[in-house]
């Protein structure tokens, strides 16, 4: 069984939250992501199309089905 904490590092140490009781002498495998953005900044960079323009979401209508733009 594994049991997952999210710490970061301070001064060289790092530091889990106050929750992670370890005891002294637990051996400990740190899993450091590749890249330093969120989640989030991943997923919106993969959903966006790079050629919509930027009031697609706005205008999606406009774009889609020719309705009049939205200010």
């Amino acid at each position: 069984m594994f049991v997952s904490y999210k710490g970061k590092v301070q001064n060289g140490v790092v530091v889990l939250p106050p929750e992670a009781h370890l005891p002294e002498g637990t051996e400990v495998q740190v899993v450091v992501p590749e890249s330093t953005e969120s989640f989030l900044e991943g997923v919106l960079k993969l959903a966006r199309p790079r050629d919509w323009p930027e009031d697609f979401a706005l205008n999606h209508a406009h774009y889609v089905k020719g309705h009049p733009k939205k200010s």
